[in-house]
């Protein structure tokens, strides 16, 4: 497992556009600091922060391999949640699709490219996005247990959780509410109509709460589209 954690890391990075914007959402997913990483590679904290603001030359793939590493050291060292929940990653049948984005993206775009309506206006999207999962609701109802749970978070919770076949979005935001693990992001696609109760939960929670008319294919093809 750890290899091929460090080979879709290291693969990520080194494929990347902006490489220091991937070493830095990578460092985030696996919760590290940067003097927490600068110290376990023996380096200066002000050398990681000027990869990561592109302040410095991309580094090539000996140095993004002693980070990857390292990121994998640290995590282990902590008791390896991170390489846990790639292990609890496989889809369900309750999951249409799901991504981690190569680098992060903000709210307003993902919002943006969705054309979504914020029906918390009051919560703001300056939120960075991880990732993405697509869930049939009705499936997720049925047949999604306490374990299953846990794979629509995929590598990390500060993802968006995009909900088909809602009919007044009351469950989702219940569960949402009722566990530990909260999204940075919930998404409604064509919800026949959406309670005043589940907008409260997550006025409550601070998760914005966006609709979205697309049919759901646009709606993945658009998702995929961003990181």
């Amino acid at each position: 497992m750890r290899d091929q954690v460090r080979e879709k890391v290291a693969g990520e990075i080194c494929l990347s556009d902006e490489p220091g914007k991937t070493i830095r959402k990578w460092r985030e997913q696996f919760h590290i600091s940067q003097q927490e990483l600068s110290k376990h590679l023996g380096v200066s904290p002000s050398v990681i922060s000027d990869y990561e603001a592109g302040r410095r030359k991309s580094p090539g793939i000996v140095t993004v391999r002693k980070i990857v590493d390292a990121f994998l050291d640290i995590d282990e060292k902590t008791g390896g949640q991170i390489l846990k929940q790639y292990s609890l990653a496989a889809k369900t049948d309750s999951i249409i699709s799901i991504k981690e984005f190569a680098k992060e993206v903000l709210a307003t775009e993902l919002v943006d490219m969705i054309e979504g309506d914020n029906l918390t206006p009051a919560i703001g999207l300056d939120k960075h996005i991880h990732g993405y999962t697509v869930i049939d609701s009705i499936r997720a109802i049925t047949s999604l247990n306490s374990f299953d749970y846990l794979k629509i978070y995929g590598w990390s919770s500060q993802r968006a959780l995009v909900f088909t076949g809602v009919k007044f979005g009351r469950s989702p935001m219940i569960a949402i509410r009722a566990h530990p693990l909260k999204p940075a992001i919930v998404v409604y696609q064509k919800p026949e109509q959406v309670d005043e109760l589940a907008i409260r939960l997550a006025e409550l929670e601070g998760i914005p709460l966006i609709r979205t008319e697309l049919p759901v294919s646009d709606l993945i093809e658009g998702l995929q589209s961003l990181g």
